[in-house]
């Protein structure tokens, strides 16, 4: 870290050289390539039986596919069953399933139960079976924000702030075998800006009277709660050390372990792309806390913002595509990210209805989308061919995963689906059948 920071600083100071430019690509982004072979791939060893338990014989030719990264590539999927057109669905459902295996649910509070006694959780089921079929891993958010008061809200800090402790072992219940990712509060450090008192005025005011450390602490107790086998987020757009000291260091169990599973953070880009300097060093900074990151809600745009309001050029949008591969390639490579979340993936009624989407409004697919797809599903993608030894055994080198094994045995073609995580170093069986 110590030897990050002196070369983050060197980048300044060597500017005006051109050296800053070949610094920035021999340390962060020359190196990437290398540091995704050490940690994002490993060296499967399984163990192949046909559906009576007896090893396929050897030299029998298999077919080895991923058809899932262990590493979370998603997007929030707020407009699933919600575009303007059919088929603008059908285009939605289809790129979307195609390029990730991570989605994020809204439980927006206010709009997720606009009365007490109303909620949108058949929605939420429906979206839940949706990814279930696209094999797509969910995560909700969030569960606690200021944002908005729900109308129906009494007029009392403390008794609104029990409902919403109440929310959050309520929705963790709700979906506890659905849902096993969960942004707990999202925003905490900034809480009581200016947007946030007008438009929340009863929970913010909740919040100052509790203090930022006892909410936060009191929300994760509730949420470990209702459901210990839960990963629970903590979310926020601040990166500096205002996070840590207001937010992380407070958010502690009574035996001082961190009460959270996973730093969220925002990387938001409507001013501006963050180059490679300042997405890695974010990355460093928090790296010495030893839990992984996820970076749930990135944006980057496409369009250039004029006096008429967003201009589409293909200049522009090869602009996104660019730096949308040098961001993910970043954050792939750096060993304490887990999962990268666009925000949001089509400019149809994107958040501040900027041009941040990988699809235009009409769902079809910018520059951004094909490149990220060639990356996560090509590059970054494992198929071999190979043929059993002895007893059944099959090695292979591969990303992390979730793996289709196929196999023709006396003319009958045979199949299994085995998880390759990080850490495997013992031999995995899998059932041909």
């Amino acid at each position: 870290m110590k030897a990050f920071l002196m070369t983050f600083t060197m980048f300044g100071m060597l500017a005006e050289t051109g050296t800053a430019e070949y610094l920035k690509h021999a340390q962060i982004l020359g190196g990437a390539d290398t540091r995704i072979e050490q940690i994002r791939k490993g060296d499967a060893k399984l163990v192949l039986a046909d559906s009576k338990g007896k090893a396929l014989p050897a030299g029998t030719k298999v077919e080895i596919e991923q058809v899932k990264h262990q590493f979370l590539f998603g997007c929030n999927i707020f407009k699933l069953f919600n575009c303007e057109t059919p088929e603008q669905n059908t285009a939605y459902e289809k790129l979307f399933s195609e390029l990730f295996n991570f989605a994020t649910l809204p439980f927006y509070w206010w709009a997720y139960e606009r009365t007490a006694d109303t909620n949108l959780d058949d929605t939420t089921d429906r979206i839940i079976k949706w990814c279930r079929e696209h094999n797509i891993t969910p995560k909700g958010h969030p569960l606690a924000w200021n944002y908005v008061d729900p109308k129906w809200l009494p007029d009392d800090p403390k008794a609104s702030m029990d409902i919403q402790m109440a929310r959050i072992g309520k929705c963790m219940k709700r979906f506890e075998k659905d849902i096993l990712l969960w942004d707990v509060v999202n925003e905490a450090v900034e809480h009581d800006r200016p947007d946030l008192k007008k438009n929340s005025p009863k929970l913010t005011e909740a919040i100052r009277l509790m203090g930022v450390p006892a909410y936060v602490t009191q929300a994760f107790s509730e949420a470990r709660k209702a459901n210990p086998n839960a990963n629970l987020i903590i979310n926020d757009y601040c990166t500096d050390q205002k996070y840590e000291n207001l937010v992380l260091s407070k958010l502690v169990d009574k035996s001082g372990k961190p009460s959270y599973d996973i730093i969220g953070i925002q990387s938001h880009m409507h001013g501006g792309y963050w180059v490679p300097e300042k997405t890695w060093y974010t990355c460093e900074s928090f790296a010495k806390l030893n839990k992984p990151i996820h970076f749930t809600e990135a944006t980057i745009l496409s369009n250039i913002k004029t006096e008429k309001g967003w201009e589409v050029n293909s200049e522009s949008e090869a602009k996104q595509a660019r730096e949308v591969v040098e961001f993910y390639t970043i954050l792939f490579s750096n060993p304490m990210v887990e999962a990268i979340t666009w925000w949001d993936f089509s400019d149809q009624g994107a958040w501040m209805a900027a041009p941040a989407g990988f699809l235009r409004k009409d769902m079809t697919p910018k520059p951004a989308y094909e490149e990220l797809k060639k990356l996560i599903k090509g590059k970054w993608w494992t198929k071999a061919q190979v043929r059993t030894q002895e007893n059944g055994n099959v090695n292979f080198r591969g990303f992390y995963g979730q793996y289709r094994v196929k196999a023709t045995i006396a003319g009958k073609n045979v199949e299994g689906i085995v998880e390759f995580k990080k850490g495997d170093t013992t031999p995995i069986s899998v059932k041909m059948e």
